[in-house]
């Protein structure tokens, strides 16, 4: 276990330097435990792949004089708790995907690489229970492990400029569905006509560390009906 400064307001505690589920899965229920305990001075409680991220309100009348050695004490006596926990936190999502050509720019390209045809290739991916493993590089941006072996495709040589909302992607041992039009490297395959992030709402992230997540194939005159009635 190692603690090292996030700049001057927050600190991470790293379990892990590389993806391992079981410990992905403590460090989800560490965050909602230590969440829970309300610290005055921590305003946020940050799940990642292998640890967990404390951010600090330093303008807190409790905030401790040596806030990292108060951050791990706070997880150290946490830990317990979460060990015991026998269920994640998270709910049950499904999204619905369209893995036709129109929006599958790298479906083609994954088959030859996975040696599957187009076909088999969404249909493995739709097969997989995913869960989320962590939020990053972007808001409401998850990634979610659960990739059938066989998909393990590396990333684009080249990534993209823009990438449209709702695009589904798989990378290496994961998949992820972008929440807006941004930049991005990932292997499209399909897209979503749901919303993934919208600041207005309640919870602008329909995706949180520990759901589970099932996708399910839609046609594209699905896709263009659903996308007009959200």
């Amino acid at each position: 276990m190692a603690v090292v400064p996030l700049g001057d307001s927050a600190a991470y505690v790293e379990f892990s330097s590389t993806l391992d589920l079981e410990v992905n899965s403590v460090v989800q229920r560490l965050a909602l435990v230590i969440l829970k305990r309300k610290v005055p001075w921590i305003r946020d409680v940050v799940p990642a792949l292998g640890g967990v991220a404390l951010h600090f309100d330093p303008d807190n009348a409790e905030f401790p004089g040596n806030p990292l050695d108060a951050a791990l004490e706070i997880v150290v006596d946490s830990l317990k708790q979460a060990l015991a926990a026998k269920d994640n936190p998270g709910s049950e999502v499904e999204l619905p995907v369209c893995y036709e050509p129109e929006f599958a720019l790298d479906l083609n390209e994954v088959a030859k690489k996975a040696d599957l045809s187009p076909d088999e290739v969404a249909k493995r991916h739709e097969a997989a229970e995913y869960r989320v493993l962590m939020m990053g590089f972007a808001p409401g941006h998850a990634y979610m492990g659960g990739l059938d072996a066989k998909l393990a495709v590396p990333r684009r040589a080249s990534p993209r400029a823009i990438v449209p909302a709702g695009s589904v992607a798989i990378a290496n041992e994961q998949t992820v569905v972008y929440p807006y039009a941004i930049s991005g490297g990932w292997n499209v395959i399909g897209r979503t006509p749901l919303v993934l992030f919208d600041a207005a709402r309640t919870r602008p992230s329909l995706l949180w560390p520990g759901d589970r997540v099932r996708f399910r194939a839609i046609t594209r005159a699905e896709f263009i009906e659903m996308a007009a009635n959200r």
